[in-house]
C-alpha cells in the first residue's frame, strides 16, 4: 500500500491477543490468523465415487488428469463439473506455467497452506517442493515463517509476501520494493496470484473437509506454534502499482491484461460465480460485498454496489452489509451468508453452525457455490488491494458505519 510508513513496529498475532480493527470509525471482523483454523477430520462433501461418474465426469478427468493428480480434492470438485472447468485452468497455470522459479513457487504455496492450516495442499506440495530443492528442514522453516533462522533475505521476503496478503489483504511498500529488486512485473503478478489462488483452494478444501489422499506421506508441521508476524497494515493506495492498460473495459480487467497469461487463465473462477452458479443474484452480491468489505477492497465494493453487481437493484442495502450480521433487519438465512463470508475471511473455514444453517436450504452444489463465491472474491480483493486498482471519481465508496 502507498508509502505512508506511519509505523515500523511489527504486530505479533496470536490466538490470544487480537482485537477488531476500527478503520475510519468502522469495525471489521478480526483479521485472518485471529484463531488457528479448525481442521475437519471427515468430509462435509464427499469425493464423487468413480461408480457415479458420468461421461461428463470422465471427460474432465481425461482433460485435466494429465496435469493434476485426481485425488480427493479433484474428486470433490467433480460434484459440480462446471466448478472444475472454472477452477482448473488457473490452478494449472499457477502450479506449472508461471514465471516464478519452482523453488519460489513452492515456498509461496506451502506458506499459504500453513497460514490456512490446509493439510491437503501441504501434503500435495511437500513432495513437489522436494523436487525443487527444498529439504525437510526447509519445509519445517516454511511453517516457522520468514523470521526463521537460515533464510536467504530475498526468500524471507517472498515468504513475508504470503503473510502480508493473508493477514492484511495487501502488500506493504517495503515488501513490494524489496521484491522489485529481483522480480519484473510478470514475476510480481505471479507471486501475488500464487498466494491468492492457494488461498482460494485452501478455503474451499478446509470448508468442504477435503481429507489428505491415502498415499500422502508428508506430515503437516503441527509442532510449529500458530502465530503470524507482519508489519502494520498501511493506508490504502491512492495510485496504482500496476497501471491498467489503456483502452475500453473496467480497470480490473485492464490491470490483469498487463500479464496476458494471467488474464487468459484466470476468468473461469469469476465466470463460475457470476454466470454459472445457482445462487440468486441477491445472495451472490451479498457474499461478494461482505468479503470485499472484510478485505477493505474499495474497488470491489464500488463495482458491486454499482455497475457490475448493481446491489440495490437486487434489493440489497450496502450500508447493512457493511454493518454486518448484527445489523437489524436481516433474517436468519441472510445472517448465515454474512457469517460464512466473515468466517472464511477470519477463520479460513465455515463454522459447523453456519454450515448447518445454510445446508438446511442449500444442496451440495449451492453450498460449494457459496464457498467459491467467497473464496474467489477474497482472491480478487487481495489482488485489487496489492495492485492498487483505483475506483473512478463517480464510484460509490465505503459507507461510514458507526462502531457499535
Amino acid at each position: 500500500m502507498e508509502s505512508r510508513a506511519f509505523s515500523s513496529f511489527c504486530l505479533i498475532v496470536t490466538v490470544l491477543v487480537l482485537f477488531p480493527i476500527p478503520i475510519s470509525g468502522q469495525v471489521l471482523p478480526d483479521p485472518p490468523g485471529s484463531t488457528q483454523p479448525v481442521r475437519l477430520t471427515s468430509p462435509r462433501i464427499a469425493p464423487l465415487p468413480e461408480a457415479q461418474w458420468t461421461d461428463e465426469h470422465r471427460a474432465l478427468v481425461a482433460k485435466y488428469g494429465p496435469e493434476v493428480r485426481v485425488g480427493n480434492a479433484f474428486r470433490t470438485m467433480l460434484n459440480v463439473p462446471e466448478l472444475v472447468e472454472g477452477v482448473m485452468p488457473f490452478w494449472i497455470y499457477i502450479t506449472a506455467d508461471t514465471t516464478l522459479s519452482a523453488r519460489h513457487r513452492e515456498l509461496l504455496i506451502l506458506r499459504t497452506a500453513w497460514l490456512n492450516q490446509n493439510v491437503y495442499v501441504w501434503a500435495d506440495h511437500a513432495a513437489v517442493a522436494r523436487t525443487a530443492g527444498l529439504g525437510a528442514a526447509d519445509l519445517h522453516r516454511i511453517a516457522e515463517g520468514p523470521d526463521a533462522d537460515g533464510w536467504d533475505p530475498f526468500e524471507a521476503t517472498v515468504l513475508r509476501l504470503a503473510d502480508e496478503l493473508f493477514r492484511n489483504s495487501s502488500v506493504r511498500d517495503d515488501t513490494w520494493s524489496d521484491l522489485e529488486e529481483r522480480y519484473d512485473l510478470y514475476n510480481m503478478v505471479d507471486a501475488i496470484m500464487t498466494v491468492n489462488e492457494f488461498t482460494v483452494l485452501s478455503l474451499l478444501f478446509n470448508s468442504m473437509g477435503v481429507q489428505p489422499d491415502s498415499l500422502a506421506t508428508a506430515r503437516f508441521p503441527s509442532d510449529v506454534p500458530y502465530r503470524i508476524r507482519v508489519g502494520a497494515k498501511e493506508p490504502p493506495l491512492s495510485e496504482a502499482r500496476v497501471a491498467p492498460l489503456e483502452g475500453s473495459g473496467i480497470r480490473v480487467g485492464r490491470t490483469f491484461r498487463r500479464h496476458p497469461r494471467v488474464a487468459e487463465s484466470r476468468p473461469g473462477q469469476s465466470g463460475y460465480v457470476n454466470r454459472v452458479s445457482p445462487l440468486t443474484p441477491y445472495f451472490r452480491e451479498l457474499l461478494i460485498l461482505r468479503i470485499g468489505w472484510d478485505n477493505q477492497a474499495v474497488y470491489e465494493w464500488a463495482k458491486h454496489v454499482g455497475s457490475v453487481g448493481r446491489a440495490r437493484e437486487h434489493g440489497l442495502e450496502p450500508e447493512m452489509i457493511a454493518a454486518g450480521p448484527d445489523a437489524p433487519g436481516w433474517d436468519a438465512f441472510e445472517v448465515a451468508h454474512l457469517h460464512a463470508a466473515d468466517e472464511m475471511y477470519r477463520d479460513g473455514i465455515v463454522s459447523e453452525s453456519t454450515w448447518n444453517e445454510l445446508s438446511e436450504r442449500y444442496d451440495s452444489r449451492e453450498m460449494m457455490s457459496v464457498l467459491m463465491t467467497v473464496a474467489n472474491y477474497r482472491l480478487v480483493s487481495m489482488a485489487l488491494n496489492a495492485f492498487g486498482v483505483q475506483p473512478q471519481p463517480t464510484d460509490e465508496l465505503f459507507p461510514v458505519v458507526p462502531r457499535p
